[in-house]
């Protein structure tokens, strides 16, 4: 009888001790093998490229690239893993912005050990998972909201690559770090800069800021 292989996990979270936690937790779970740990979001694309994981956890607040552009990168990318978000925000707009990203799961980090090794072989055999709350959250959404705010009408014009150069930029990153970040040339990022603002009209970076949360991304503040 052939033996199966194990379910390939790459943990993306910037604090050690929680992705310690994760590593000793699945490990000791049958058919679960922890092949990487990154610590940002740019450190999870560049890991799930060449370690080719069956399923990321992604945190969603993290430096330098967040959990929502990372999984958007992935999926440009068309990086196979399967996303599922392991964070402590319990907000129904991370949720959707999360979904629509591509993720195929969003739990909850206050989560039992044994409901977090479901959610991973859930997402694993191609099943959605969300903690209950949450699929609560999902079905009022489509079963009683009307129609998308301004905001999201506005959001859901941008390009993704002008909606990770906006996070960067509501969070006070400047014109060379975000090219940095990006791998992208300054003028470029100019451009998107520019392009932005057009589509919003918003023409400063306070304004920015408030569109961006209103938007539901997760900002991280200096």
């Amino acid at each position: 009888m052939e033996m199966q292989s194990k379910i390939r996990v790459l943990i993306a979270d910037d604090h050690a001790v929680l992705r310690d936690g994760l590593r000793a937790l699945l490990s000791a779970a049958e058919g679960i093998e922890v092949v990487g740990e990154a610590e940002d979001g740019m450190d999870a694309v560049e890991k799930a490229i060449s370690l080719h994981p069956d399923v990321i956890l992604m945190d969603i607040a993290m430096p330098r690239l967040g959990g929502l552009e990372a999984t958007l990168e992935l999926r440009q990318r068309k990086v196979p893993a399967k996303v599922l978000v392991l964070t402590q925000y319990d907000n129904k707009e991370y949720v959707f912005k999360m979904l629509k990203a591509g993720a195929a799961g969003y739990t909850l980090k206050k989560a039992a050990g044994a409901d977090l090794i479901s959610a991973i072989r859930a997402v694993h055999a191609g099943e959605s998972f969300l903690y209950p709350s949450a699929t609560k959250a999902v079905i009022d959404r489509f079963l009683h909201e009307g129609e998308p705010s301004e905001t999201e009408h506005q959001f859901d014009h941008l390009s993704d690559r002008e909606k990770e150069v906006l996070k960067l930029l509501a969070e006070g990153r400047s014109n060379s770090e975000i090219a940095e970040l990006l791998c992208l040339s300054v003028k470029t990022v100019m451009s998107h800069r520019a392009s932005i603002m057009e589509k919003l009209d918003i023409h400063n970076r306070t304004d920015l800021v408030k569109f961006a949360i209103r938007a539901g991304l997760p900002v991280m503040e200096d």
